[in-house]
């Protein structure tokens, strides 16, 4: 392959990973799909319906991955959620600041994105300091701080993380094999809890669950498979192009909106490419935003008063530390990093779920004192 087929290669993945992401939004925009929303009706409602559809969504994740871990397109131990470095105290406490600032911020990253499509100011602003905390995290004073103390806690297994991975070298048996088993029986699973209720069976539920895991699975095979070279000709390595972490990626909502500030505050260096963390982030605005314009949805939201901005701005550190520190958000460890079976993605999502219940829960009690 000559230097121009990559540089044509990049362009494909991007315009693809683009389209996906635009589809995400307009489903977000539509079906109201959110983690944090999924939380907060279960502790205020007792509601579990948006719970349901957050749970289809990993089940179909689950089976696509998986799936194409048995075709052998794709391996769980080229992405980030699935190496032998198991950091479970990093998941476990990114996870809860994350969970807790998605609360007080009113909603996760991709819903962040999504409000802002609908004319969510709040989220913008949001938008911009979940941003400039993330980088922080990722490169500056605060990464400092997470390496030098969460990072640190971990164990090292001969094997990738993903169950597929532990079950083969535990058992003998063929990993791909294991994944249909394994990811088959688990996705299935959770699809028959998600929809074993009549309430979750709505068109908007269905399509909340079903589009938006199939979206987040037909991401690991754009990077995985559509933007692999064995062989990059400028490197004779092996590549995923278009990616910032050199490995296959799907949808994640944290370090993304770092990497697109990053990208808008530097244009003019000729270093600073477009990836699939940019174009996604980008294409979730752009699909909300058309979906609430051609539904006539789409309102001008402003902060109410200081207290309420004082909280977005927390939560919004509070996000950009803990999803860089948990690797990755509802979205990332929820549904991408859960669907490659990495334990260190169960433990993250237990923590995101644990640190918005303690929110919710301290939301209710500070509103009885004021009372």
């Amino acid at each position: 392959m000559q230097e121009v087929d990559v540089a044509a290669l990049s362009r494909l993945v991007l315009w693809v990973a683009f389209a996906l992401a635009v589809v995400f939004g307009a489903i977000a925009q539509r079906t109201h799909f959110c983690t944090m929303g999924a939380v907060s009706d279960i502790v205020t409602m007792g509601d579990w319906t948006r719970m349901r559809m957050w749970v289809a969504a990993i089940g179909v994740a689950m089976l696509g991955f998986n799936g194409m871990v048995a075709l052998g397109w794709i391996e769980a131990g080229k992405s980030i959620y699935a190496g032998p470095r198991v950091i479970w105290l990093s998941a476990l406490t990114g996870g809860a600041l994350f969970g807790f600032g998605m609360v007080l911020a009113s909603g996760c990253g991709s819903k962040t994105l999504v409000r802002i499509g609908g004319g969510n100011l709040k989220s913008l602003v949001v938008f911009v300091v979940l941003g400039l905390a993330a980088f922080a995290t990722l490169r500056g004073l605060t990464a400092v701080w997470r390496v030098a103390t969460v990072d640190r806690v971990a164990f090292e297994l001969p094997v990738g993380q993903d169950l597929p991975s532990l079950l083969a070298a535990a058992t003998g048996a063929a990993r791909g094999t294991l994944a249909a088993v394994v990811g088959g029986a688990l996705g299935l699973l959770l699809l028959a809890w998600a929809f074993a209720a009549r309430s979750a069976r709505t068109a908007d539920n269905l399509l909340g669950g079903l589009g938006i895991g199939a979206v987040v699975a037909a991401m690991w095979w754009v990077s995985g498979r559509l933007g692999h070279l064995a062989e990059d000709p400028n490197t004779l390595q092996e590549a995923f192009v278009a990616t910032n972490s050199q490995r296959m990626e799907s949808l994640t909502f944290v370090a993304p909106i770092a990497y697109t500030i990053d990208w808008l505050i530097f244009f003019s260096d000729k270093t600073k490419v477009l990836t699939i963390a940019v174009v996604t982030t980008a294409g979730v605005i752009v699909g909300s935003a058309a979906h609430a314009l051609a539904t006539r949805s789409f309102r001008w939201e402003g902060f109410r008063d200081a207290e309420d901005t004082a909280l977005h701005l927390i939560g919004a550190v509070l996000m950009g530390v803990g999803g860089v520190t948990a690797m990755g958000c509802t979205i990332g460890q929820g549904l991408s990093g859960v669907s490659t079976l990495s334990l260190s993605s169960f433990v993250a999502v237990a923590g995101i779920l644990g640190g918005a219940f303690a929110a919710l829960r301290w939301q209710v009690w500070r509103l009885e004192r004021l009372a």
